[in-house]
């Protein structure tokens, strides 16, 4: 009876120490945690709006360049747009030029009055029609007497011209056209090779006139 009353009483000694640590550590107070330091927000928020910044600053730079591209081709749309018209209406040009060239000379001086009037009448719409081109872009080129540039100009042949320099247009035989800073029509030309080479004297073109000399 001894054993089991004493074995009783240290079971119970051992669930009441339990119990008594447990309610010991519910009433011990909760160690504090660290507080966020208000310089990391501070970091942080700064951070942050550098990166709108930045974002908001290339939305700008990619809003301004779009608006340049898109006036850039609007404009070139409105001068470029007209390239098949003006090449239509060049070859109108063409022939009202060659008929004032086909014109001789007696004909300009002649005292009919109704023939001065058909060739003013076809100069002064020439003259209109050019005033007309340009107006719209379109700028004719008369390259006569400039340097060989082949972006402008189609060579179709050379020729011994003394007057004009080697590499330089001699002859225009078809005017080149220019819309905006492109070629509508490249300038159709001879060019100069300079003047003629004369030919080397030979021996027996100048001939002694005092003949050999003696046999000694």
């Amino acid at each position: 009876m001894t054993d089991t009353t004493s074995g009783n009483d240290a079971a119970e000694s051992k669930t009441e120490s339990k119990v008594s640590e447990g309610k010991a550590a519910a009433a011990a107070p909760a160690p504090e945690t660290a507080q966020p330091d208000p310089a990391d927000h501070v970091a942080v928020a700064l951070a942050a709006a550098a990166d709108f910044k930045d974002r908001h600053l290339r939305a700008l730079a990619e809003m301004e360049n779009l608006r340049k591209r898109t006036e850039r081709d609007v404009s070139e749309a409105r001068l470029y747009g007209i390239a098949a018209f003006a090449r239509d209406v060049l070859a109108v040009a063409d022939n009202m030029h060659r008929a004032l060239e086909a014109v001789g000379p007696e004909l300009r001086q002649s005292k009919d009055a109704s023939v001065k009037t058909l060739l003013e009448g076809i100069e002064l719409t020439e003259r209109e029609l050019l005033k007309v081109l340009e107006k719209n872009g379109v700028k004719k080129l008369s390259p006569m007497g400039e340097k060989f540039d082949p972006n402008f100009h189609q060579a179709m042949y050379e020729i011994p011209d003394a007057e004009v320099p080697a590499g330089h247009v001699a002859q225009v035989m078809q005017a080149g056209y220019m819309i905006g800073e492109r070629v509508l029509r490249p300038a159709l030309v001879a060019i100069s090779k300079g003047a003629a080479k004369a030919p080397a004297a030979s021996a027996n073109d100048n001939p002694d006139p005092q003949g050999p000399p003696p046999a000694g």
